[in-house]
């Protein structure tokens, strides 16, 4: 593929496709912007049209148009591949055998689903008893039906696949789109259907709804099942929809629902999206903190709700993210049927938003009696679990979270903190720690290796100040980029002087990097009660200690 990336760099600008997504202004051989995911104050985001790459100053991210790509529109290379190779007029089928039979079988399945969409559309202004379901019954209207693709799919027959037969697909790629069950008939009958999209907005699967919900022998909802294009944990609904709203708001509402998300949109709050069975993975969230730090969630509050908003906890301390709980539905059961009820009420609902945490800890006071002794316990190891998942650095917000424990308890703080840290004492003699080759888990880590790599490439100064880093290892053209923001004034001796103070970062914030992940593994094996692992990890903290010494 190298040679198709290649063609299409020579056809697409840099400045150009960065210029899709933010506003860019001349700055001598550069161009300037505001950083899309930072809070900059000045122009922070550069582009160098001769080296046809980008680095953002405030976020520390750089690259060429496939990464910005990629980072933008949360993107696989090949998806970004495809995206500018439709952009650039470039025909990836011409390069390597293997791709071609890969992308157009791609191609092919896009084309069903797109032919299906539209032949579902058709459907819907054919059947009054639909029409009536979904603009009376749903309450949406032509707009919203329109901006989602809604239609229906027929009940008699095999409509879909004999409608696609007639357009030249075979039954094999008609099932390989996931369009076909068992029988190798249609899978969506008599359903109002929704397409699945991917944040381009290419249909990538349907998710169909019964119309009678006395039906109790049909599934309410009925989904695609996983294909080459439509993958239920990266899928993310609504997000082709409201991507540029959550942009420009700095928010996403996660709801539970697909109808909650369109209702949602039609009541004005289009920062709405949904994840797949309310389960919130790593993938969801990557997407989401490329867009904003500030995620609501609005989730039920019986069990599969706190369960969601636990997980999604875990994963977004990895992130910096912001999470928070809207609960505020006036004694309705969800989003749609507060919208329902009244637009205005979702609309306050949404800017009434109470932090994750605090909102699990008071479910855990309804699920557990804590005047029994069993209720006790269990509120308590479950209310340790959850505070662990607070990043070890913030110190001021564990404290926190643990003191109102604490209180509703009726225990002292330091009664609380007991348990679960009586076997770590041993770990506070650990004060410094042998630096660790690659580790490079922050982004101020990774800062500084890059503004070190482009002083010791660029600047000339001692190359052994890499250390453990190696040049290769960086894009030359962004090392060129970042000297010459940075440092293209400074003298020599000015420039030795920056690299070995940030060799002596870099060697400080590794050595507390590790330390922190040492003291974080150790608490997990605490918690999940495996002495073995426990053991084995304070053995290697111990070895550590007696090397640095």
């Amino acid at each position: 593929m190298e040679d198709a990336k290649e063609e299409i760099r020579a056809r697409l600008a840099v400045e150009d496709v960065v210029g899709q997504y933010i506003e860019l202004k001349r700055a001598g051989r550069n161009f300037k912007g505001h950083s899309p995911w930072g809070t900059d104050r000045t122009p922070s985001f550069v582009v160098s049209p001769e080296k046809g790459i980008w680095h953002d100053f405030s976020s520390n991210k750089g690259g060429d148009i496939f990464t910005f790509v990629m980072e933008m529109e949360g993107l696989t290379f090949r998806e970004a591949l495809e995206k500018l190779a439709n952009q650039a007029g470039v025909e990836l089928k011409k390069y390597g055998n293997d791709e071609k039979k890969f992308l157009e079988k791609k191609k092919r399945l896009r084309e069903i689903l797109e032919l299906s969409a539209k032949y579902y559309q058709v459907c819907l202004t054919r059947n009054r008893a639909v029409c009536e379901y979904v603009f009376y019954k749903r309450n949406l209207n032509k707009k919203t039906v329109e901006k989602f693709r809604i239609g229906y799919a027929p009940k008699a027959g095999n409509a879909i696949v004999g409608f696609l037969r007639k357009r030249g697909f075979s039954m094999a790629e008609i099932e390989e789109a996931g369009m076909t069950n068992r029988f190798g008939g249609d899978l969506f009958k008599g359903r109002m259907m929704v397409p699945l999209m991917d944040v381009g907005g290419g249909v990538i699967g349907f998710t169909g709804r019964i119309l009678d919900d006395k039906d109790k022998n049909a599934p309410k909802y009925l989904n695609t099942p996983e294909t080459i294009l439509y993958n239920k944990g990266r899928h993310i609904f609504g997000l082709s929809q409201a991507k540029e709203t959550i942009r420009k708001s700095d928010f996403v509402v996660v709801v539970e629902g697909n109808m909650d998300v369109i209702s949602s949109h039609q009541a004005g709050v289009c920062e709405a999206v949904a994840t797949a069975g309310t389960a919130m993975t790593e993938m969801h969230l990557k997407s989401f903190a490329r867009m904003t730090k500030d995620i609501r969630l609005a989730y039920d509050g019986d069990e599969a709700g706190v369960r969601a908003a636990e997980r999604a906890i875990s994963l977004a301390s990895k992130f910096g993210i912001y999470l928070s709980v809207i609960d505020d539905y006036q004694g309705c059961k969800d989003a749609d049927e507060l919208i329902q009820k009244n637009k205005e009420l979702w609309q306050k609902a949404v800017t009434r938003y109470r932090p994750a945490m605090e909102w699990i800890l008071e479910k855990y006071t309804e699920n557990y009696d804590l005047r029994t002794e069993k209720g006790f316990q269990e509120y308590c190891t479950e209310a340790k679990k959850l505070i662990a998942q607070i990043d070890a650095k913030d110190t001021v917000l564990r404290e926190k979270y643990e003191k109102q424990v604490s209180e509703r308890l009726g225990i002292s703080l330091e009664a609380f903190r007991a348990q679960r840290f009586e076997k770590k004492v041993k770990t506070k003699r650990l004060r410094q720690v042998k630096k660790e080759a690659g580790a490079k888990s922050t982004a101020k880590i990774n800062e500084a290796e890059k503004n070190l790599a482009a002083l010791v490439v660029v600047g000339k100064v001692n190359s052994e100040m890499l250390g453990d880093l190696r040049a290769e290892e960086f894009n030359k053209g962004e090392l060129e980029l970042i000297f010459e923001e940075k440092y293209k004034t400074w003298d020599k001796s000015r420039l030795e002087e920056e690299a070995k103070g940030l060799a002596k970062r870099l060697e400080k914030d590794r050595a507390v990097m590790l330390r922190r992940d040492l003291e974080e593994r150790i608490r997990g094996a605490e918690q999940s009660g495996d002495e073995e692992l426990e053991n084995q990890l304070m053995n290697e903290l111990n070895k550590l200690i007696k090397q640095k010494k």
